[in-house]
């Protein structure tokens, strides 16, 4: 078995691949100011406010277009996890908290996926996550009173994943090891907007889910 010449994990096969082991960012909220360090944070907002966090140390990842890849589909795939885990918790409907749940699982899954291939170390999840945060990045008012509410949220912020991997991937040099990242994110991400619009039009006529 091959093993990572950086970090000395094992290597599942001689296909060209990242290693993000001990990646550690420094960020600056533009708008509370607060400093904070870690890979990646849900949907790259500050955990402290909601707003737009600032790389401090710049020349960490300049040039490393790959590593800038991982980096980005984290941020997306925390932001998707932490919601599905706060939308399971707050439904009140027990269908919408057993599908919630299951997606959450799967989110971890691909999750700990990810981080077994690129040796990227998974961050702590925010427990005190609030939904507004995935419903500004999905651009859908946020109305506690409607459960079809949480049902939009995620089908938005599933479809922006899937439009910026597939930019990105188009965007980034042919042959290159984040393009076939991106890709395979956006096809990742176009099944779970399918499945959440399936899920969700049979929810609406009181039909069983298929998951």
């Amino acid at each position: 078995m091959s093993i990572c010449p950086r970090c000395k994990r094992p290597l599942d096969d001689e296909e060209p691949y990242i290693c993000c082991a001990g990646v550690q960012l420094r960020w600056r909220c533009t708008d509370c100011h607060k400093v904070s360090e870690g890979f990646a944070f849900p949907y790259g907002m500050c955990p402290y406010c909601k707003g737009k966090l600032e790389l401090l140390d710049r020349g960490a990842i300049q040039g490393d277009r790959a590593l800038e890849a991982v980096r980005k589909a984290f941020e997306i795939e925390l932001g998707g996890h932490a919601f599905y885990e706060r939308a399971s918790q707050e439904a009140k409907d027990p269908v919408l908290k057993e599908l919630f749940g299951r997606f959450a699982a799967m989110e971890k899954e691909h999750m700990d996926t990810l981080s077994k291939r690129y040796h990227a170390d998974l961050p702590t999840a925010a427990e005190d996550f609030q939904l507004d945060r995935a419903a500004i990045f999905s651009g859908v008012d946020r109305k506690p009173e409607d459960p079809a509410n949480l049902f939009r949220i995620a089908i938005a912020f599933e479809q922006r994943a899937v439009d910026f991997f597939a930019r990105e991937g188009e965007q980034a040099p042919a042959g290159s090891v984040e393009r076939e990242l991106y890709r395979e994110l956006a096809a990742e991400e176009r099944e779970h907007v399918e499945l959440l619009t399936t899920e969700f039009q049979r929810w609406e006529t009181g039909r069983a889910g298929i998951l």
